[in-house]
Formats: C-alpha cells, structure tokens, sequence
C-alpha cells in the first residue's frame, strides 16, 4: 500500500503542472500508464496560445474564445484562465522551456484557426515535447514528487468522511508488469488522465487516451457534461503506416491550402475565414468534399512557401513526412480529419473540483467551461496550465485540513474464474472504435445514434461480464471505460436537438436560440457538495 498527500493520475501538462506548483512539503505520487511521455501533451505540435504583445490583449482573446465555444462558454472561466497566460508562459520560460525566437530574440508567435492575432508561443512544432521534457526533468529533482510508471487506474477508492458523506481517498492500482492491483491512498486526487478520442476508429491522440478518468469519476457519482462535442482535428496524415500523424493547424496558419486532388480549393465554399475557419467547420467541409466526390482523402499544400521556411517551422512534421514518402517542400500531401480533442468531460469549477470531496480533474478529463462547443486551436495546453495552477492553490489550502483514510480493504480477485479472451476483447474494442466512427462521428443523425445506442448497450453487456469474472489487464480496463465512454456520447448528442459547435445533426441543422450545456448525472448522484458549473 502506498501513501501520499496529494495522487496524480497522469503524466501530461495538466498533471504535472498541479505537482509543480504544490509547496514541496507535500508528497506526490504521480501515475503513468506506460512511461512518462506517452501522453498527448508529448506530441502536441501547435503550442499555447497567450496574450504576448501589444498588438493583441486580453479581451481580443476572450472574444475569439468565446465566438470559437458557439455560446457554450463561460465567460468567467475564459477570462480567468486567459488572464494567467502570460503569467503561466513566463513561467514556462523559467523552468527552461525554449520556445521558438526571431532574429531579434523575440518569441515567434503564429496564429491558428480562429485567432485574430498571432498568440500562439511554440517550440517549432514540437511544442509539447518540448514543455514535457522540461517538465518531467524537474519532477523527478524534486524529492517529494514520485513516479510510478506502467500503472493503470482501475477505480476510484470512495469512502465517507465523519459525517457519513462520500469522499476520495485513493486509487486501485493496476501494476502491468506484475498483475497485481495495489492500493494507493492520498489525502487529495487528481484526474489528469487526458481526453477518449481513442473510441474512434482514427484518431490522432496516442493510445493511452481511453477517457479512463471520465469512465471513472462517473462510476464513483460525478456528473458531466458536453460530451458531444468531439472535436475532429481536420488534417491528419492519410497513410496506412502513419496512424493518423496530426499535422499542425499552425501549418494552415502559416499558409497551407486545402485542396481536393486536382489542387482545386474548396475551402471558400464554406467559410470566409477558409483554411483558419474554426476546426469543426474544417472539419465538416472535408468530410463534405470526400462523401460528394468518393474520395479517401483531400490534399494539404504548403509547397509555395520557401523550402527553408517549412524545414525551420515544421522540421519535425517534414521529417515525419518525408519517412512516409512525402516531401512537403514539394508537393502537396493527402490528409483526412481524425478524432482529435474531448472538449466535454468530468465537470469542475474553476478551482478544478469535482463534485465528490477531494476530486480534482485538471485538462482534457476535465469540462471547465473553457471550450464549450469547440475549443479554439492551442487553448488546452493553456488550459493545463492555468488550470493547473488553480488547483493546485486550493489543494495546498486544504490538504492539511484533510485527513489520511486508513483501513482500506485490498482488491478482492476471488471473483477471478478464467483467465482473459483475449481475442473476444480485442474483436469488442475494433467494433466499438468503429461503430462509433460510422454512427457518432463527425454528421450524425437520429437514426444513427439509435442504432449506436443500441449496440453499445450489449456491448457493455458482453465487457461486464468479462469483467466480472476474468483477471483485469490493461486491455480490459480501457474497453470498459471505453463502452462507458461510448454511452456518455452518445447519451449527450441524442439530448442536443440543435447543431452547435462540434456537434452537427441532420435532423436538427440549424441553431438553438438559447444555449445550454449536456449534463449527465449518474443515478446513484447523492453528494451535497455538488459544483456549481456556473461559478
């Protein structure tokens, strides 16, 4: 058993930000699903959009915010995570983070899709490797922080306080290396577990984002909300060996033209921001171009730029490129929309609580109010941080007020009969990433969330039963969370009778006057000190 004042599940930005700025009197255990860089935040090309110069301010950046979210923002919670941008950056800068400069030493900033001024700071494109690295290489000098890699979250530990009310207090923990599911307990937890685009058949996040922490803070009582809007990023690599390789809206931002096969652009047919419309508009007009003509795929070309320019912006999406067989320099390359970000998510305040008593959830696990209907391009690395920064203010508040929970059974496997199907499991998971691909995606419509609803429904079924009687691996755990997922998705897009931000319906294609957040509230939701969404 393992003991700390503060548990976080999650390697990325937004976790490992919370451990940074916790006063270093208290201990930290820090949950990685495989190692510690495997998370989006380590590919993430674009960079973090803040308000750097004085061409732009403060306002300019709420108001593209608000106008990318389609009336679902909140606005305090905008203005609060966009004023502690440039405070966050400097922060960044600090730790040793290198971001890209001109010639005059000033940082590079370019501007993505719904930007109204270059805001986006970056590190060429590899922004989130470069955040990461840093941020890991001072995690691991500071002594009261502890990793412990391969480990994955089985579920929460709920216990109830002195006044008979439920709080967390803990994890079971999954070790994939010995099989053994440990128990780790901890004044105060944190969900930094990332986004669920992996229920998609394509996606461009890495494998580990299975919205383990969403399926998990649900089946412990909290609500959530907007799990609709699944953004699709609108250019990932069309190549059966790249798995969906994102390439940066920021080459978009810098002048990269769509295009159908024959070079001819489309993009004004749909909006007069045309290649930096809002990404589901992107998204939506490719998917449009390749059911209208058959194609597989649209093209992406940036090769009218200087060659020098592409190698210095995107050296590594040219490299990445140019080992597919693609020289961006040169030619144009196909590409084709991908799941990409969960804007929706556990819900929280602004302080990142959820409804259960020391809950947090901090990132992409988590729906503060910031994205609404789509989140604006650079904003979640933004999100992290600042966010970040606010919990953990009000967890160095409140951990010395909150006592240890002791007492707590181990994991009961005598339930174990047999051991796990394997090939059962992995035939559930490729029908499920690809049910919701043809019937959830990026146009839905009532009869395919019918039909999708349906099947999901034995699906869950058919995992529940695996897991009630096979030993729990990895595998196992994420197709549960993943059938959970599913369900939540497809539960919101039926109740949003309108098409708004991300989520477009054939049956309800026009806007609702009054907009509204989906929110979903288990059954058994019984805590008193529900979050106020509104705060």
């Amino acid at each position: 058993m393992q003991q700390s004042d503060v548990l976080i599940i999650g390697s990325g930005a937004a976790g490992l930000t919370v451990a940074l700025r916790l006063p270093q009197s208290l201990k930290v255990h820090i949950i990685s699903k495989n190692i510690s860089n495997d998370g989006s935040t380590y590919f993430a090309q674009g960079g973090v959009s803040a308000v750097m110069n004085n061409e732009d301010d403060f306002q300019a950046h709420i108001e593209d915010t608000l106008k990318a979210g389609d009336g679902l923002c909140h606005r305090d919670v905008v203005s609060d995570i966009i004023h502690k941008g440039p405070e966050a950056i400097k922060w960044l800068i600090k730790l040793g983070v290198q971001f890209s400069t001109l010639k005059n030493d000033e940082y590079h900033l370019t501007k993505e899709g719904g930007h109204s001024f270059r805001r986006v700071i970056h590190a060429a494109d590899r922004t989130g490797k470069a955040i990461h690295d840093v941020m890991i290489e001072q995690a691991e000098s500071r002594n009261n922080i502890h990793f412990f890699t391969h480990s994955n979250v089985v579920d929460l530990i709920i216990n109830k306080d002195n006044d008979g009310d439920k709080i967390c207090c803990g994890a079971y923990i999954l070790d994939k290396k010995s099989g053994e599911i440990k128990r780790f307990l901890a004044r105060k937890v944190v969900l930094a577990t990332g986004g669920a685009s992996k229920v998609y058949l394509y996606s461009s996040n890495p494998d580990g984002s299975t919205g383990d922490g969403i399926a998990m803070a649900w089946r412990a009582g909290c609500r959530v909300a907007n799990m609709e809007f699944m953004q699709f990023h609108p250019t990932c690599l069309y190549h059966p060996q790249a798995k969906s390789f994102l390439l940066s809206e920021a080459l978009r931002g810098e002048g990269a033209k769509l295009t159908l096969p024959d070079g001819t652009r489309f993009m004004d047919q749909y909006h007069p921001l045309k290649e930096l419309a809002p990404r589901d508009i992107v998204a939506r007009a490719i998917d449009d171009q390749m059911k209208r003509y058959g194609l597989d795929y649209v093209m992406l070309d940036i090769s009218h730029r200087k060659a020098e320019f592409i190698t210095e912006h995107f050296p590594n999406i040219y490299q990445k490129c140019l080992n597919f067989g693609y020289d961006l320099t040169r030619q144009a390359i196909p590409v084709v929309p991908a799941a990409h970000y969960t804007c929706g998510g556990v819900l929280t305040n602004i302080h990142a609580q959820t409804d259960l008593p020391n809950l947090y959830a901090v990132g992409e696990v988590a729906c503060t109010g910031l994205h609404g209907a789509n989140r604006m391009a650079s904003n979640s690395l933004l999100e992290c941080l600042a966010v970040g920064f606010f919990a953990a203010q009000n967890i160095s508040e409140t951990t010395a007020e909150t006592p240890l929970t002791k007492n707590i059974p181990k994991w009961d496997e005598t339930r174990v009969t047999q051991s796990n199907e394997e090939i059962m499991i992995a035939h559930n998971w490729d029908e499920l990433r690809k049910l919701m691909w043809n019937y959830v995606g990026i146009v839905r419509s009532n009869k395919r969330l019918a039909q999708a609803s349906q099947r999901i429904a034995i699906l869950q079924k058919e995992v529940q039963e695996y897991y009630s009687h096979y030993k729990i691996n990895s595998d196992l755990l994420e197709l549960r969370n993943l059938t959970q997922i599913a369900q939540m998705i497809i539960k919101s897009a039926e109740r949003r009778t309108e098409s708004r931000g991300l989520h477009y319906s054939i049956d309800y294609p026009y806007k609702s006057e009054q907009a509204t957040d989906t929110l979903l509230t288990p059954a058994k939701f019984t805590y008193q000190t529900a979050v106020n969404f509104y705060e």
